[in-house]
């Protein structure tokens, strides 16, 4: 939140934040409430290249940078959450709140915990439908807020719990809930919980109609397999060319999906509210992509009824050498209208922007771009992605 500030300053036009956890939803709204973008303020119009207001034909002109939030519960909290819509088959004594929760902890933490200090050292489980109920909440006060981060992770571990002299000397300025370098412990959370509160998140953005960004660490084909179920029945009809001549031109892509009944000449306005109330969300981020390019294939095949955007940050395909070997094949492989970069950092700033910077010059060299080009069509499709 110290870093909040800085927004006044900085070269970027809008940022997206991100809630991941019980102790920054709130955090994430305050922000919102005074600096989110909205329909009158929409940061750019990208159709001609131009600003759409006063302060990119002067650049000495104030102006601060605007908000996009993101609601939602990442991957490496959701054991903090119970699925209080799955029938409970513990065989344990639940018959007190302390009870209860060590019997949910036992159920989705692998290996099964044994130690009694790190199980009474966790929180008490929040019901996912109580926090699907107030996040719903928040998307309602936020008409541009997105669901994220949300995602699937097998390689977390849970950090040991604070010991007393921990916990006195912890950074005050960060939000609480972090690792803040403890060491990490032998647990993992099981991939079924992760997976029944990513569906949940999922079809909450769905009914919304927002996009979601998704985070994916080791778990590639479990994450397409785990989002692709909440389409099923409602992938896009690839046409024969039998069928494609039998119709008028430009008919296929009205009837190209089972759910699609837009009519491509309507407003905008009308094509969101017809995204509405459906299983899947409109638009998905893969943030910090970390795949292959092979496997980009599956989520940008023609039956996929979602819109796929893929992101890339320094902070992790640059971190590793095989993050740096393979980043110019899967730059390549996204389409030139579904790529974004970030930060992929937990706070705003000149080191956040300086990484936004690299991964700008970087995409552009990649996809054989000058600066301008790239920062439009970057900029357009994350106003795509955004506003839909």
């Amino acid at each position: 939140m110290s870093s909040i500030a800085s927004l006044a300053t900085l070269n970027a036009r809008v940022l997206t934040i991100m809630a991941t956890r019980s102790q920054d939803q709130h955090l994430v709204a305050q922000v919102a409430a005074e600096h989110g973008v909205s329909d009158s303020d929409s940061p750019l119009n990208y159709e001609d290249g131009s600003s759409s207001d006063s302060t990119a034909a002067d650049p000495t002109s104030k102006r601060t940078c605007k908000v996009v939030p993101a609601f939602g519960w990442h991957p490496w909290f959701s054991y903090q959450l119970y699925d209080d819509t799955a029938s409970n088959s513990n065989s344990e004594d639940t018959s007190t709140e302390d009870a209860f929760k060590i019997a949910h902890y036992k159920a989705v933490l692998s290996p099964t915990p044994k130690d009694p200090s790190f199980l009474s050292s966790l929180p008490p489980p929040t019901p996912l439908s109580s926090f699907i109920a107030s996040t719903r909440k928040h998307l309602t006060s936020f008409p541009h807020a997105l669901v994220g981060e949300i995602g699937l992770d097998k390689g977390f571990r849970l950090p040991q719990q604070w010991l007393p002299d921990d916990a006195s000397s912890r950074d005050e300025g960060l939000t609480p809930g972090g690792r803040e370098g403890r060491l990490l412990s032998p647990y993992r959370v099981q991939m079924q919980h992760q997976q029944a509160v990513l569906q949940a998140q999922l079809r909450l953005a769905g009914d919304e109609g927002r996009a979601v960004s998704v985070h994916g660490v080791q778990a590639h084909g479990v994450l397409y397999d785990t989002i692709a179920a909440c389409w099923k029945g409602h992938e896009r009809k690839i046409l024969s060319r039998r069928e494609k001549k039998r119709i008028a031109p430009g008919a296929e892509e009205s009837s190209s999906s089972d759910d699609d009944d837009d009519n491509e000449n309507e407003p905008k306005k009308k094509k969101k509210t017809a995204a509405r109330g459906k299983p899947f969300p409109p638009r998905i981020c893969l943030h910090s992509y970390s795949g292959s390019a092979d496997t980009l294939k599956q989520w940008f095949h023609p039956t996929v009824p979602s819109q796929i955007f893929i992101s890339f940050s320094t902070a992790v395909n640059l971190g590793t050498d095989g993050g740096r070997s393979k980043l110019e094949a899967v730059v390549r492989a996204v389409p030139d209208d579904r790529i974004l970069v970030e930060s992929d950092l937990h706070m705003a700033g000149e080191e956040a922007e300086a990484m936004l910077e690299d991964m700008y010059w970087l995409v552009c060299e990649i996809k054989g771009w000058d600066l301008e080009r790239g920062v439009r069509t970057i900029g357009k499709n994350f106003q795509e992605f955004i506003y839909g």
